[in-house]
């Protein structure tokens, strides 16, 4: 049985596209990391269930329409609008990388210890806020909560193994939380 805690969010089905069971989907990974993976999962009346992309094309630098072996028709396809789409936390790499989140959805980084520049524990990410055009890292401080935007520009590095990531934040930024 699949629990979310073993998920991470990479999108969300749009809409179905054509007759043939196609349906477009916004997804927050490189389309190549999204080929790679197994299964793509959704919630499905409470329970997750894997999906098996059978073909996979850019529709935009967003936007990709997805081919899922058992879904022959607009109708079946329409079943999945507005369901958000999760990934295997598993599948993804715990290499370590210097400076680039790009191709790991944002959730990932749930559970990783924040450090400035300096060396000095922020907290821990809890939480990522993504509802604003600029997405947003939610931090434990103390049992304070503060927000950081998530920005590659700001991440220095980060460990997968230590699950720790290290930001060069703006002097002042984390004065404005309080």
């Amino acid at each position: 049985m699949i629990v979310r805690e073993e998920l991470i969010a990479i999108g969300r089905y749009n809409k179905p596209h054509g007759v043939a069971g196609e349906i477009s989907a916004t997804i927050d990974v490189d389309i190549e990391v999204l080929q790679a993976l197994s299964c793509l999962i959704s919630d499905v009346d409470g329970i997750y269930v894997p999906f098996f992309v059978n073909a996979c094309r850019p529709k935009t630098a967003e936007t990709v329409l997805l081919t899922i072996d058992g879904i022959g028709n607009e109708r079946e396809a329409a079943r999945l609008v507005n369901h958000d789409i999760y990934a295997l936390k598993s599948e993804f790499s715990d290499e370590s990388e210097d400076a680039e989140a790009d191709g790991y959805p944002l959730d990932y980084f749930i559970g990783f210890t924040l450090s400035d520049a300096d060396g000095q524990v922020v907290g821990e990410i809890v939480d990522v806020d993504e509802q604003t055009e600029n997405a947003i890292f939610i931090i434990d401080r103390d049992g304070d909560e503060l927000m950081v935007p998530a920005t590659d520009d700001l991440i220095v590095e980060f460990d997968m193994e230590k699950k720790l990531m290290v930001m060069d934040l703006p002097q002042g930024l984390l004065d404005l939380n309080d």
